[in-house]
């Protein structure tokens, strides 16, 4: 792979505020306490502004963007326009993309990486980033662009703390290492001065990247909405690690962000959190990582399936209850975003097939297509209101992606890159171009949020 020193790819703070000259940076005011007009997203009290209107959008999760911008044997372009534009057909404005993966020695990480243990990060890949960018520019949608993981698929802080602890890690669901031991050990991350300056190094080589396709700085790039610090990061798994470990987890959260703030004041800044699943079900948690003025906006992900509030071999039985966990939890989470007074985005929700490991898109999704317009209703129900709820990604988009392998698990070195991230099996949770009825569930939504 072709590589790049992130010392070649800095620029400098000066030349970034030159080059930053499109409207005001996230959360400013205008007169009269509204956002200018401004072809960044912004946040205007509890709602997104964009080009002076409200922002609300109908998103997607596609990590694996950069992967198929990649101009190498593992890119595919052509591919990613197709999937660009049946998701601009659907009406999908904005889309979630993983913008960091450490090459690892974790079982079930995703290879290539942007990344590795030296400071020269993966060219190939970054342009990858800029052409997707690019791509999404001329459709009109904007990206959230996470920068670590808090799992194992692509790397994240495990890798981080591996590469500054003598090498030693352990793998997600590794019977040797039963529940919570990875989500305690990866806490650790938070407090680790070597692993966090090296997470550092590739923030800063990110944020004040230039797209070698538009020749546009990132920081003065109005295509993305937002930069977040990890996906689902946790204080911890279990509730005594979690909890000792609070102050670090705070103080990572708003020192982090405000980092990203000095090299990019125009952008977006977001945790990535679950909310409640991923605080160990703690309010006061979710309230505190989302309080400082450096965060802009709420984050929440929905997993009826992975939380046991239904049995996907009895989904007949078990839709109901969960459907009625599901609307408490979003909920609680509008009441929160009220508290703070931010906006508030459902980044991740997912749903299977119908049946027990139904993984085929020749499966049908009569629940998943329920469940979906339980969270669009729910968001619009909301909008129309004036509350918190700004939008949502479903996760996620597979597309024409379809496994070549009979037991429907990833393989290292597979190149038709699915939703469904390579530790699940593939066509769990994602989308295929081939699901007519989902799809007509997330275009009735996009149109009634286009009128609201």
């Amino acid at each position: 792979m072709t590589t790049i020193s992130r010392r070649g790819i800095l620029l400098t703070g000066g030349a970034l505020l030159a080059a930053c000259t499109t409207g005001a940076g996230s959360g400013s005011k205008g007169p009269g306490g509204t956002s200018p007009k401004s072809a960044f997203v912004t946040v205007d009290g509890l709602h997104f502004r964009r080009n002076g209107a409200p922002y609300r959008y109908v998103g997607a999760n596609i990590w694996y963007g950069a992967w198929l911008g990649a101009e190498t044997a593992y890119g595919d372009r052509a591919r990613l326009t197709r999937e660009l534009d049946r998701l601009q057909a659907l009406g999908v404005r904005n889309l979630r993309l993983l913008g960091s993966a450490e090459l690892s020695p974790l079982k079930n990480s995703i290879t290539p990486g942007f990344r590795d243990k030296s400071a020269t990060y993966n060219e190939d890949l970054l342009k990858g980033l800029d052409w997707t960018l690019a791509e999404m520019a001329k459709r009109d949608m904007t990206a959230v662009i996470y920068l670590t993981n808090f799992w194992e698929w692509s790397g994240g802080m495990m890798t981080y703390l591996s590469w500054v602890n003598g090498g030693r890690f352990i793998n997600m669901n590794d019977p040797a290492h039963p529940w919570p031991e990875f989500p305690d050990w990866n806490a650790a991350f938070y407090a680790n001065g070597k692993a966090q300056a090296m997470y550092r190094d590739y923030i800063r080589a990110v944020v004040t990247r230039k797209n070698s396709v538009t020749g546009i700085a990132y920081a003065a790039d109005p295509t993305i909405m937002a930069w977040q610090l990890a996906n689902e990061p946790r204080p911890g798994g279990s509730d005594a690690v979690a909890a000792a470990n609070l102050p670090n987890f705070y103080r990572w959260v708003d020192e982090t962000a405000r980092y990203i703030k000095t090299l990019d004041p125009h952008h977006l800044v977001s945790t990535g959190s679950e909310g409640l699943k991923g605080s160990i079900e703690r309010e006061d948690i979710v309230l505190a990582a989302h309080r400082p003025a450096s965060i802009d906006y709420l984050t929440t992900h929905i997993w009826p399936n992975n939380w046991s509030w239904m049995d996907p071999g009895n989904l007949a039985g078990t839709y109901d209850a969960g459907a009625a966990k599901v609307a408490g939890y979003i909920d609680v989470h509008i009441r929160m975003a009220n508290t703070l007074g931010k906006p508030l985005v459902i980044e991740e929700f997912g749903y299977p097939r119908d049946g027990r490991d139904a993984y085929d898109p020749s499966i049908t999704t009569a629940y998943k297509d329920r469940f979906y317009r339980q969270i669009y209703a729910a968001i619009e129900a909301n909008v129309k209101a004036g509350g918190p709820l700004a939008g949502s990604n479903f996760w996620a988009w597979n597309g024409e992606a379809r496994t070549p392998h009979a037991d429907h698990r990833f393989e290292r070195g597979d190149l038709g890159y699915m939703g469904d991230p390579p530790h699940e099996p593939q066509g769990w949770y994602g989308v295929f171009d081939s699901d007519v009825g989902t799809q007509s569930v997330i275009r009735a939504h996009a149109a009634v949020m286009a009128r609201l």
